[in-house]
This record gives structure tokens, C-alpha cells and sequence, in this order.
């Protein structure tokens, strides 16, 4: 088989199509390529500060074509899986504006920091407004029995030159530690978001591949979904706990490239890299 033959890619976004507001190297010729040859893709993002629409228009602004049917945020699943699981409800959130938009959207109802004892369910973001008050409300909601659900556990946000924003998996741990509950993750690794995925991609998972920087989370969350993953390897990173990827690539670039020369990638997914 090569990366041709397969009939649906999913790209993780941050530290893999771009850093912060920058796209990187390869990104636009390669969606560009897959377009041309009639492949589906959709953009697969834990973010939990923007929403599909605002997140396809950076795309498009950076000069890759994307809708919002093919972008699929953790934080646009939130709101859907809470209603699943425990009804339209009592939410305190930490998080920004469009986590709340995310959240009434689905009934939700959105509790007060001062009233933390009325919330069945406490959901945390990634929140640039964090502070002493919010980790109290949230994490003694949590001890006296609200469910406590999480966008992601991603540690960090990367930005430009290396820089990057605490991500919302560490305002997570700090209510976990405090309340002595662990979270419902939503996003990668996850299956909800891989399922989605593929149903948006329309195909089934060993015709799709993820793409992505994480081991963590792009490829344990792909590889466990079905799908051929492809590790984008960020500069000095190292194998994590025995996630293996079936493609290891450096750059967006290589990965073209070996689209375009037709290499069969289960000849090369039993090596640990594709290149010298």
C-alpha cells in the first residue's frame, strides 16, 4: 500500500500544520497535493479556545483550504458528550468564552464561581484567566461529587520560536491533585474524537491516516482507533513508553515527497524512520 491508496487524512494542528500563528514548512503544498488528488482531510485539534469556524478561517488565512465541517475541536465535543452522559445540567467552567458558547449551545447551564455548590459538572479548558479562586471553586466542587470532565491533558500549548502557553491539561492536574478525582478527557487520545474523524472523513480507519507531532496523543490515539499514523518528529524528541508509529517523518515536506514518489508504506512502516 502507499499513502496514495489511503482515502482520508487527519492532521493534527499545533506543532504540526503550524506553531502559534505561523504555518510550517510543507503544510500548504501537501493539503494542496491531497486536495488535487481527491483525498479527504480533516483537522483534528485538541484546542479548547476556539470553535470549527474561527479555526478553518486562520486555515484559510494562512493559505490552506479548510471548512468548518473539517475542522474538529475537542472543545466542539464537550458540550455534546456532557449532554450524553449526564443530561443537560448545572456546568462550572473554566475556560474562555467560546467554552461557554460551546456549552449553552447544548443546554447547558452555566454555574457561578460563588455557587460551585450547585454545579453537577465541573469542565475545564485551557483558561488564560486561571487563578487561586477558580482552582478552590472547581476542585471543591469536584470533591463533594461533581463530575469533572476535561477538553484535554495536554500539558502545554506551543507558540513561535519554541515559546508556549500552559496548556489546559495543567489547570486539570492542579484540580485533580486538589480534589483527588481524575478527569473524563474528551480529546486526543481519546476515541471520541478519532470516531468523529472518521465519520467525517467517511471512510473506515485502515484507509485513514493521523498525522500528527504527539506520540502521547496524535499517534497512541490513532493507533488505537485503527488508523495508519504518521509521526511528524518535533526537534529532539524521543520515543514515549513504547508508542510506535507506523511513518516517521520529519517535516510536512518529506511527508509530500513521499507521497509524490509512491513509496509503499508497508515496506517502510517497520522502520524506525524514513530517511538516512
Amino acid at each position: 500500500m502507499r499513502l496514495a491508496d489511503l482515502s482520508g487524512f487527519a492532521f493534527d494542528l499545533d506543532g504540526c500544520v503550524w506553531t502559534g500563528a505561523v504555518l510550517l514548512p510543507g503544510a500548504a503544498d501537501l493539503l494542496a497535493a491531497l486536495r488535487r488528488r481527491g483525498k479527504r482531510a480533516v483537522f483534528l485539534t485538541n484546542n479548547s479556545r476556539e470553535l470549527p469556524e474561527s479555526v478553518a478561517r486562520k486555515l484559510c488565512d494562512l493559505g490552506v483550504e479548510a471548512s468548518p465541517r473539517e475542522v474538529l475541536t475537542a472543545l466542539d465535543l464537550v458540550g455534546g458528550e456532557i449532554a450524553r452522559r449526564f443530561g443537560r445540567t448545572e456546568v462550572l467552567v473554566l475556560g474562555v468564552e467560546e467554552m461557554t458558547r460551546a456549552l449553552k449551545a447544548h443546554g447547558h447551564r452555566l454555574v457561578p464561581l460563588e455557587r460551585w455548590r450547585d454545579a453537577r459538572v465541573v469542565a475545564v479548558g485551557n483558561d488564560p484567566a486561571f487563578d487561586y479562586a477558580k482552582l478552590k471553586a472547581a476542585s471543591q466542587a469536584v470533591a463533594r461529587g461533581a463530575h469533572f470532565v476535561t477538553v484535554n491533558l495536554d500539558p502545554t500549548l506551543p507558540l513561535e520560536k519554541g515559546e508556549f502557553d500552559p496548556g489546559a491539561g495543567a489547570l486539570a492536574e492542579a484540580v485533580a491533585v486538589a480534589s483527588g478525582v481524575r478527569p473524563l478527557v474528551i480529546g486526543k487520545p481519546r476515541p471520541l474524537i478519532f470516531r468523529t474523524a472518521l465519520e467525517r472523513l467517511g471512510c473506515r480507519p485502515r484507509e485513514a491516516a493521523m498525522i500528527g507531532d504527539s506520540l502521547r496523543s496524535d499517534i497512541r490515539g490513532g493507533r488505537a482507533a485503527g488508523m495508519f499514523t504518521v509521526w511528524v518528529v518535533p526537534p529532539g524528541a524521543k520515543r514515549q513508553g513504547g508508542i510506535r508509529p507506523h511513518l516517521r517523518v520529519a517535516s510536512l515536506t518529506e511527508l509530500h515527497a513521499l507521497l509524490e514518489e509512491g513509496v509503499s508504506i508497508r515496506r517502510r512502516r517497520q522502520f524506525p524512520s524514513t530517511r538516512g
